[in-house]
C-alpha cells in the first residue's frame, strides 16, 4: 500500500513503544533497512504481510498503523464547527451555567430511543449523522440528570453515561483518542451516579478499547479483566445483560493479550468466552440490545476469526469462518468486519479471486462502512498491485479510489 503518512506513523508508534528500529525489526521479523526507509520516507509503500508484521511487532491494530480515515485530522486543529460542538458538549466551558432540569413534556423514553438510534448509526459507520446529533443528546441528558426526582435523576445519569460513551467511540474513530478518554472518564462518573449497575463496566470496556488503540495493551488487559471479575463477583452474570457485559470484557482482554503476543492466553480467554456465550440464549431476554454490550456465540466466533487473521493464521481464520451462521442480534458492523477479515485471510494466502468475492459482498451490504475503513482500501490496493487482476477487482478499485 502507498501512504504518505505511513513512515511518520510508524516512527511515532515505535517511539511510543520505546523500541529502537533494530528492536522492532527483531520483534516483527521485518528488516531494519525496510523500517529505516519507511521512517525516512524514502520508501512510501509496503505489502499487507509487511504491515501486519509491523503492527504485530508494535502491538497495535493494523488500522492504527494505516492512520486516520481520509480527511480526518487527528490534531483537532482543523475541526469543523460540528466537531467543535461535540467537544463543547463533552467539556463544557469553565464557569458556564449549570444544567437546568428538563422542560415539561420532556420524555426520558424518547431520549433513550434517540441515544439507541445513535448507536445504530455508529455501527453503520454513519459518523457524520452521529456527530451532528451528539451535542443535543449530551445536552438533553445533562438536563435529565439535573431532575429533582431521584428516579428520573438516576435514569438521566444513565442516559448521560451512554451518550458520553457514544461520543467517546466516535472520537476514537476520528483518531482523537485523548478526547475519547476524557469523554469516557466522564461517562464513568455519570455511570456511578446512575440507576444502571452495568453501565460502568460497559464504559470500562470502551476505555480498554481506547487503550488498545493507543498501544497501552497492559493497561487495556488489566482493566478489562478487573471489570469482568467485578461483574461476575457481583452476580450480574446470572442475567442476559450481565453475561453480555462480562463476555465483551473477556473478549477485549483476549484481544489485548493477543496483541501483546500472548496468543495462548488469548485463546484460553476466547475459549472461556465461547463456553459462556452458549448461556446467553437460555437466560431471560434483557433490555434493548442496542444499549448493551455485544456478546453471543456469533460474536465470539467473529472475534476468533479476527484474532486469527491478525496474528498470521489465515488458514485457521477461514476454517472458523466456514459455514458460520450468524444470530439475528449480530450487529451489522460485526458482520461487515467478518467479511473484511475473510478477505484479509484470502489475500494473505494469495487467493485473490476469493478475496474479491468477500469484498464484493462487503460493498453490497456496507458501502459507506467500506469506504471509511483504511484497511479495506489497503487490501484492494494490495490486490491491485498484482500483475493479474481477478474479475470484479476494477469496480472495487474505482469505488475506493485505488485505480489509477
Amino acid at each position: 500500500m502507498a501512504n504518505d503518512d505511513l513512515g511518520r506513523t510508524l516512527r511515532r508508534l515505535r517511539r511510543l513503544a520505546s523500541l529502537t528500529q533494530e528492536e522492532l525489526a527483531e520483534r516483527s521479523d521485518v528488516s531494519v533497512d525496510v523500517i529505516r526507509q519507511l521512517e525516512q520516507r524514502r520508501k512510501h509503500s509496503a505489502r499487507l504481510p509487511t504491515l501486519h508484521a509491523l503492527a504485530n511487532g508494535l502491538g497495535v491494530e493494523l488500522t492504527t498503523l494505516l492512520g486516520d480515515p481520509p480527511a480526518v485530522s487527528a490534531t483537532g486543529e482543523n475541526d469543523g464547527p460540528r466537531f467543535v460542538a461535540v467537544r463543547r458538549a463533552i467539556m463544557p466551558a469553565l464557569w458556564g451555567p449549570e444544567p437546568k432540569p428538563p422542560e415539561p413534556g420532556f420524555s426520558l423514553d424518547a431520549l433513550r430511543e434517540r441515544i439507541a438510534e445513535g448507536w445504530t448509526q455508529y455501527h453503520a459507520a454513519e459518523f457524520d449523522t452521529v456527530v451532528k446529533a451528539l451535542p443535543d443528546l449530551i445536552s438533553d441528558a445533562r438536563a435529565a440528570a439535573a431532575s429533582s426526582n431521584d428516579d428520573d435523576r438516576g435514569a438521566g445519569f444513565a442516559a448521560l453515561g451512554k451518550a458520553l460513551q457514544l461520543a467517546g467511540h466516535v472520537a476514537v474513530r476520528m483518531g482523537k483518542t485523548d478526547l475519547a478518554l476524557i469523554s469516557l472518564e466522564r461517562a464513568i462518573e455519570a455511570a456511578g451516579r446512575s440507576s444502571d449497575a452495568l453501565l460502568r463496566p460497559m464504559v470500562v470496556n470502551s476505555v480498554a478499547w481506547t487503550y488498545q488503540r493507543q498501544g497501552r495493551l497492559r493497561d487495556a488487559l488489566s482493566i478489562a479483566l478487573h471489570a469482568a471479575d467485578d461483574t461476575k463477583d457481583c452476580g450480574h452474570t446470572s442475567t442476559a445483560d450481565g453475561l453480555k457485559v462480562w463476555g465483551a470484557l473477556t473478549m477485549s482482554a483476549a484481544t489485548s493479550a493477543a496483541r501483546g503476543n500472548d496468543y495462548e492466553r488469548a485463546a484460553a480467554l476466547m475459549a472461556q468466552a465461547e463456553r459462556e456465550a452458549a448461556r446467553v440464549g437460555k437466560l431471560p431476554e434483557g433490555s434493548d440490545s442496542r444499549m448493551v454490550s455485544v456478546f453471543s456465540p456469533s460474536s465470539v466466533r467473529i472475534e476468533r476469526v479476527r484474532l486469527a487473521v491478525q496474528y498470521g493464521r489465515p488458514e485457521e481464520a477461514l476454517e472458523l469462518a466456514a459455514g458460520m451462521r450468524l444470530s439475528k442480534d449480530t450487529p451489522p458492523s460485526w458482520r461487515t468486519w467478518l467479511l473484511l477479515d475473510v478477505a484479509r485471510a484470502h489475500t494473505d494466502l494469495g487467493n485473490a479471486a476469493e478475496a474479491v468475492k468477500s469484498l464484493e459482498s462487503l460493498r453490497r451490504v456496507a458501502p459507506t462502512w467500506m469506504q471509511h475503513h483504511t484497511l479495506a482500501v489497503a487490501i484492494v490496493r494490495d490486490l491491485w498491485s498484482l500483475p493479474n487482476h481477478p474479475a470484479g477487482l476494477r469496480p472495487l478499485a474505482e469505488f475506493l479510489g485505488v485505480a489509477a
